[in-house]
This record gives structure tokens, sequence and C-alpha cells, in this order.
């Protein structure tokens, strides 16, 4: 009889032990589904961004939009340029008084050869912007880095003129 309780104490351990085994499985599985649950719309709203981000990135370099029926404001940018990084801000910040389709802002990237060849058209280093009328007719050039205040006036007086 001794030995009948010792195989049923046995087979009682491995029942238990596959129990066990069998929870651990299933916190497992649902550890890495909950995990992908919260990963999921994380990524996405990541991907999303990224989209847009580059979506914008594209039309902003379409310098053929130049001249067809709004004023543009295009500048030459060297994405290695702090200085060129600070003008985009600026100009970003000074544009938005303004109705969105009433301008285009475009960015001559010198790093392409679409925006070098843009900058060498006009004879323009970078930390640059063009200032061009509803026909594509260039009206100003703007050097910067330039005063907030400044560049809020000159972009004020050129789509009053122009827009």
């Amino acid at each position: 009889m001794a030995k009948r309780r010792s195989k049923s104490n046995r087979a009682k351990s491995t029942y238990k032990s596959e129990i066990k085994a069998t929870d651990q499985k299933k916190r497992k599985t649902l550890r890495l589904l909950r995990n992908l649950a919260i990963a999921t719309p994380v990524v996405g709203v990541a991907g999303f961004f990224s989209v847009k981000s580059v979506q914008a990135t594209i039309c902003e370099a379409d310098l053929t939009k130049v001249g067809k029926g709004v004023p543009s404001i295009v500048q030459i940018h060297d994405p290695n340029c702090q200085l060129c990084a600070a003008l985009q801000n600026q100009s970003r910040r000074a544009l938005k008084s303004f109705e969105k389709d009433s301008y285009r802002f475009l960015v001559a990237n010198i790093r392409t050869d679409d925006g070098s060849a843009f900058a060498a058209k006009y004879r323009v280093p970078h930390v640059t912007l063009l200032l061009f009328d509803k026909k594509g007719g260039m009206t100003q050039v703007v050097r910067g880095p330039i005063d907030q205040d400044a560049l809020e006036n000159i972009l004020s007086a050129h789509m009053k003129r122009y827009g």
C-alpha cells in the first residue's frame, strides 16, 4: 500500500506541475497580448506622424509651385545649418497669422539638385528667404537670421501688396 500512496502522490505532483506549467503559459500569452495591445496604437500614432511629416516635406520641396496663383515664400535651406533651422522656425511662426491658402511656404534644400539649382538661379546662399508674387516674379530677398518682428513686418507687407 505504501507503494500505491507514493505512486498516487507522484501522480498528484505531476498533475500539479502540469497545471503550473499551463498557468505559466497562459500568463505569458496574456502578457504578450497585453503588451501588443499597448504597443499597437503607440506604433500606429508614431507612424501616422512620420508619414505626415514626410508628406509635408515633399510638398514643401516642390519648387514648381512658385507662381501658381498665390504669393510664395521660398527658404534656401541647408538641413545641416542651425541658422537655417532657426530661420525656418521664425518663418513658420510669422506665417501663422495668415490664412494657409493665401501663401505657399516652400523649402529649397541646397543638398538636393533642385534646391541647389534654385539657389544658383537666384544667386543666393542658404539662410535666405525669397519672396515671390502670384505670377512667380521675385520681389524681395530676405537674408537671415532676422529679428522676429522685422520678419513679420516684411511678410505682412508682402502679403498686403501681392496677396
